[in-house]
């Protein structure tokens, strides 16, 4: 079976306090991305080529954007083995292609995770709910849960409670520009101070977009810039594209750009992984 992981962008990203379980609360609308990886997981009698990584009766191969880390530590695997704990599933091989880049605030390595669960839930017929598939999204991370359902929603909590909202872009082009540059969560963090947003994020976006500009803001962002000052130039070259708005996804390091055409790529960004589509 083969599925489509999509990664999301952050329109507004608010980090409101910090927790006293060492968690940050945040405000932030989610919405879906059509740049995904490619996702196949097979029956251990379907497998072909068994020249791949053994993982505890999971077979597993990666291809397409080189990740960093320790392939044990995949979240794939960690889904796997999660479903593995509850339920007897049998050998099982899964292939991912990575297409959506990683440390770029885009949420593909969730949707990665999640993704595992839904097809497995699928191809073993497990019979697991919606909701039951979130509470074992939650553990694989903050922003797993969101790709059970996969829509626009509102996210606050650490990024598990989900509310979906009747708002889309549809129609209006993307451009996704991601530096040679990998932020971790932590540093990220590391350079915020919890506030409550000056602006309702939700009367912000019901706004035009023409209007986001000033008003629907991302902290991470605003943090960072001052450490990456590369973050702030790709936004710029943006609007200098075309672009009605931009920002930076998640705590980054990507940089998305909206606009009602196809931007004509600016040659300073063309270094960069660039990506464009139509939400």
């Amino acid at each position: 079976m083969i599925t489509f992981p999509n990664c999301k962008i952050n329109l507004g990203l608010y980090i409101t306090e910090k927790r006293d379980d060492g968690y940050h609360n945040i405000e932030s609308v989610f919405v879906p991305v059509p740049l995904c990886d490619v996702l196949e997981i097979l029956t251990i009698n379907d497998l072909l080529d068994k020249n791949i990584l053994v993982i505890d009766n999971l077979y597993f191969k990666i291809t397409g954007i080189e990740l960093e880390g320790n392939i044990h530590e995949n979240i794939c695997v960690k889904a796997f083995q999660l479903l593995r704990s509850v339920y007897n599933l049998p050998p099982t091989a899964i292939y991912l292609r990575k297409n959506i880049p990683s440390g770029a605030g885009l949420g593909g390595g969730s949707a990665d995770g999640t993704f595992v669960l839904r097809l497995l839930n699928e191809l073993y017929q497990l019979k697991i709910t919606p909701a039951q598939l979130k509470e074992y999204a939650s553990k694989l991370g903050s922003d797993c849960p969101f790709f059970i359902e996969n829509k626009t929603a509102f996210v606050t909590g650490r990024g598990e409670i989900i509310q979906t909202i009747p708002f889309e872009l549809k129609g209006l082009h993307i451009i996704i520009i991601k530096p040679d540059l990998h932020i971790s969560t932590k540093e990220a963090y590391s350079n915020i101070t919890p506030a409550i947003p000056i602006y309702s994020l939700q009367k912000s976006l019901s706004m035009s977009i023409d209007e986001w500009k000033n008003t629907v803001t991302n902290d991470f962002e605003k943090a960072l810039q001052k450490l990456y000052p590369q973050l702030d130039k790709i936004k710029k070259d943006l609007y200098n594209a075309g672009a009605i708005y931009a920002s930076m996804s998640g705590s980054g390091s990507s940089i998305y750009g909206l606009s009602k055409t196809m931007l004509t790529i600016p040659d300073s960004l063309k270094s960069h992984f660039c990506w464009q589509g139509i939400l």
